[in-house]
């Protein structure tokens, strides 16, 4: 007579702790994608909708570590000179986050790989005027990052009354350039440096709701992620654990 609780013959042998903390990883992915209605990467690599979140001055370490990794030829087209680590740390410590607004993009580990900064002018004369830049981690390039945050900045503009956003770009920085011209900008080419200026539209209703959904929206994923990262972190250490307990079984 068989055991019923013996295991079938053909029963697939327990799966190890790295093995099963890699699995939950990919049931997460593919449950994450199908909750915020990404497309599948292998037909397009622009998802349907990118969580672009503000930064806070919390987010410095963050900010430096995206700037830092930048290499010699993007810091270049990024700050329109080659700056060194500690003129990108000097950067960083001044960013002025109440005057200003900076947006993030990031991965589902919390890494941050793209960043804009719209800077608002100083002068009360010039009230009406902000600046933008941007920087895409290179890995993270061709997916249209750079344009998403362009987009979200000009919301964010509108509703804090610009009515003037500048763009100053190296003229070899060549997709910042079509970004700006895609979005309807005058661009204005002296030597080896360029000037964009994109007259923007009085903010509307339509215009308020958008980026305050969009904000909500970005803030419920970062927490997402963030709860993802510590289970993940949680189930690791349990892993650990338990791989710690069987091998000192085996050796007793």
């Amino acid at each position: 007579m068989n055991d019923p609780l013996a295991p079938a013959p053909n029963a697939r042998p327990q799966a190890r702790p790295r093995q099963g903390l890699a699995r939950w990883r990919v049931l997460w992915r593919r449950w994450w994608r199908q909750r915020m209605g990404l497309q599948d990467p292998s037909r397009s690599r622009a998802p349907a909708w990118v969580p672009i979140r503000g930064l806070r001055p919390r987010h410095r370490p963050r900010i430096l570590a995206h700037l830092l990794a930048l290499d010699a030829q993007d810091r270049y087209l990024r700050f329109g000179y080659p700056a060194t680590d500690e003129q990108i740390g000097r950067y960083v410590a001044e960013l002025h986050f109440e005057r200003d607004e900076l947006f993030g993009i990031f991965n589902r580990r919390l890494q941050l790989v793209a960043m804009a900064h719209l800077a608002y002018a100083v002068e009360p004369d010039l009230s009406t005027c902000a600046e933008f830049g941007v920087s895409v981690s290179a890995h993270q390039r061709g997916r249209g990052l750079g344009a998403r945050l362009f987009d979200h900045a000009v919301v964010h503009a509108r509703n804090n009354g610009v009515r003037q956003l500048f763009i100053h770009a190296l003229s070899e920085n060549a997709p910042m350039l079509r970004i700006a011209r895609k979005a309807g900008a005058t661009v204005q080419r002296e030597g080896g440096e360029s000037e964009a200026w994109l007259r923007l539209p009085e903010a509307t209703l339509d215009s308020q709701l958008s980026g305050l959904l969009q904000d909500q929206a970005a803030e419920l994923d970062y927490r997402l992620k963030q709860q993802a990262q510590g289970f993940l972190r949680v189930l690791a250490a349990l892993q650990e654990i338990r791989q710690g307990v069987r091998e000192a079984k085996r050796t007793t």
